[in-house]
């Protein structure tokens, strides 16, 4: 099979040839650009290749098509046009990171140092004179979003002023996913994926706005996440608001991208914690399901793609309000969470459910364990979630700079031995 073809299997629950692996297709399966670099050098020998920063929030590094040959990776993915710092990748420049790697960051990405700590701020667009909206602590790895909340006056809230973000696509998107067609039809061997911009209803990475210059409304992450409980009016506006947009957007990159594409990752919106859900299941029915439903179901009548939910912690007791909402794919699969036992969701919701994750702990395993530990659990995963197809290998969530080489050159050891 080719890496389409076996993702094509595993998303219809057929049994591919081996299993389907994801690394670097999106913005919760890749890996820090620090460990890109030292695989790169690792597997094909070359030192002086400066990799990419594909998601500079994350510090991700992007998995080239030489390397995710050697690799036996099997899907291509493509982000959405501007960065959460609102960059864009039309042009590269050098950067070196805090721990000495040499990379290289697109060239409207711009940053200064705190004086007083040491700290890396970044900037909304790179606007060097705007506030920063980021910062990475000194030897840090990525960056946290700096909040700039004004006061709030419950008079003036305005649902508008959390939907200034969201906007109908210009001439310059357009012509993103035109070029973004061309770059699928040059590597019809792999699986696609897109990220489906304005789907993510509440997501946390975008709330604080570290892309806009002088963000309005609720930006403050813990009074948003308060405001799900006590502005529920507020947040449905916004809600509906931002469906439409997504909506008509959709329509458009339906259009334009067509059967290029096999998956649309919809939502990066956490509901769980390591013990349980921190948001119960009645309020994910009222202010998000509904929502999550009108694009899935759309996406699913205009086209063939699949789509992705990406929800960190212990979320089996929503899981069929997932299934139900239209969701095909499950990620990150977090199975150190509470309740989420691999043999227990593999028979309980591996029927309905494409397990896109799961494939080994980035929290203990891949950071702390050694080589063996990472081996035994890739090797165990596969047995589990493979069995019957419905299985796209990938970490839970990405691998992080502090990973020892050692342990990622086993998990892909793991991967050829089980038939990779």
């Amino acid at each position: 099979m080719t890496g389409r073809e076996r993702l094509a299997a595993t998303l219809e629950h057929r049994q591919p040839d081996r299993v389907c692996v994801d690394f670097g297709a999106t913005w919760i399966t890749g890996m820090h650009a620090s460990i890109v670099d030292k695989l790169r050098k690792a597997v094909l020998g070359d030192p002086d290749w400066r990799v990419k920063i594909c998601e500079p929030y994350q510090m991700l590094g992007e998995i080239d098509d030489e390397l995710r040959e050697a690799l036996g990776i099997d899907v291509v993915g493509v982000l959405t046009r501007k960065s959460l710092f609102g960059t864009d990748t039309t042009d590269w420049k050098p950067f070196t990171l805090f721990d000495g790697t040499e990379v290289l960051v697109p060239r409207s990405f711009n940053t200064t140092v705190d004086p007083a700590t040491g700290d890396l701020l970044a900037y909304p667009g790179g606007n060097t004179s705007a506030a920063p909206s980021g910062r990475m602590p000194k030897g840090g790895r990525f960056f946290d979003a700096i909040v700039r909340q004004d006061p709030i006056d419950e008079g003036r809230l305005d649902p508008a002023d959390n939907c200034e973000e969201f906007a109908l696509l210009d001439g310059e998107d357009v012509a993103f996913y035109e070029r973004t067609r061309r770059w699928f039809d040059h590597r019809t061997q792999y699986g696609a994926s897109i990220a489906t911009p304005g789907t993510a209803f509440g997501d946390i990475a975008v709330v604080p706005a570290p892309f806009l210059e002088h963000p309005r409304g609720i930006r403050d992450i813990s009074e948003w996440y308060v405001s799900t409980a006590t502005r529920r009016d507020y947040v449905h506006a916004v809600f509906e608001r931002q469906c439409e947009i997504a909506q008509q957007n959709l329509q458009t990159i339906i259009d334009l991208l067509g059967d290029a594409v096999q998956v649309a990752v919809v939502t990066g919106t956490d509901f769980g914690m390591q013990t349980g859900l921190f948001m119960s299941v009645g309020a994910y029915r009222e202010l998000f399901k509904p929502y999550h439903k009108r694009i899935n179901d759309l996406i699913h009548e205009r086209s063939s793609w699949k789509t992705f939910i990406h929800s960190c912690g212990s979320v089996w007791d929503l899981l069929p309000d997932f299934i139900e909402a239209g969701f095909d794919i499950l990620n990150p699969v977090q199975c150190s969470a509470a309740k989420m036992d691999p043999r227990r969701l593999k028979a309980e919701f591996g029927r309905d459910l494409v397990f896109w994750g799961g494939g080994v702990d980035t929290q203990k395993t891949m950071a702390f364990g050694t080589p063996d530990d990472v081996y035994r659990e890739v090797r165990e995963r596969i047995e589990v979630f493979n069995d019957g197809g419905g299985f796209v290998f990938n970490a839970i969530h990405n691998i992080q700079g502090n990973v020892p080489i050692e342990n990622v050159l086993a998990m892909f050891r793991a991967l050829r031995d089980s038939g990779n």
